[in-house]
């Protein structure tokens, strides 16, 4: 599962203050956005952005990571209950149907992907019941877009520089969903503005594109071969949490998310910004 990188979060939080500038909020109005502490509506504010994150990798501890988040949104939603406030979580679609469309009315189901984070997002949706405007935005795992340092593009850049090929699994028609960051902040304005109580949202931009042309574009940019590899090769090429992620099928829709908000993406999809060349500088 997926939380946001720290440019993505930057986004959001000038989103949040055109807000409180904006003829849509009052003067008084405040909003937050929680990366790592909780704070009390006591304070004032109108609403809440968890996007909390411990990036993943090779020493991040799954089990206490959820742990932690779960406390963390259950206290928030301690505070906000019986308010009517709006409460966004973030959350994402990878591995939530590996090789089925995923929509917003998809049920949740654990697996082993997405087990330990699950409980997160089923905590905040279901606070809905208890006065708490509460919503989940599910972004896609490439969440792409000058800025990105952290992420999924990142760190398959990274891993084409160190090993001489950018490679993808079998014959690489495996599907991951992208939005560009930009998009992605905007239904972060949208969710606190307008979505209904339980409701999940995707913040998906193209359905899945094809991880071969992930890797083609990369080793395009890099001028290294693009390559393909057994599931075997994969998981010793791909090191630590990407490992067991290349190979998912990810196909995710965002259009119930689209009728709902009103959310329509505008920026360059995943692989023409790939090809821009602002990943290589």
């Amino acid at each position: 599962m997926s939380g946001s990188s720290s440019a993505t979060r930057t986004l959001i939080t000038t989103l949040l203050h055109d807000m409180r500038r904006g003829r849509r909020r009052t003067a008084q109005d405040r909003l937050t956005t929680c990366w790592c502490r909780i704070c009390s509506p006591r304070c004032g504010w109108s609403g809440v952005v968890y996007a909390a994150n411990q990036h993943i990798s090779e020493t991040t501890d799954p089990a206490a990571r959820a742990k932690v988040e779960l406390h963390a949104v259950e206290a928030i939603g301690t505070e906000l209950e019986g308010t009517g406030k709006p409460f966004v979580v973030t959350s994402g679609v990878i591995g939530r149907t590996p090789g089925h469309l995923l929509t917003e009315e998809t049920p949740s189901l654990a697996n082993p992907v997405t087990a330990l984070r699950l409980q997160v997002e089923l905590s905040v949706l279901s606070m809905g019941e208890r006065g708490v405007r509460s919503s989940s935005v599910r972004l896609a795992p490439t969440v792409h877009g000058p800025g990105d340092a952290r992420g999924f593009i990142s760190t398959l850049i990274g891993v084409a520089r160190t090993t001489g090929v950018s490679a993808f699994v079998g014959d690489g028609s495996n599907r991951w969903p992208s939005v560009h960051r930009r998009d992605a902040a905007t239904l972060y304005r949208l969710a606190l503005e307008s979505a209904p109580a339980g409701t999940p949202l995707h913040a998906v931009a193209e359905e899945g594109v094809p991880f071969r042309d992930i890797a083609r574009a990369i080793g395009r940019q890099l001028k290294v071969p693009a390559v393909s590899l057994t599931p075997e090769e994969a998981s010793r090429h791909f090191v630590g949490f990407l490992a067991p992620l290349v190979a998912l099928d990810n196909p995710a829709s965002s259009a119930l998310t689209r009728q709902r908000t009103g959310w329509r993406p505008t920026h360059p999809a995943l692989v023409p910004d790939i090809e821009e060349g602002h990943y290589f500088g």
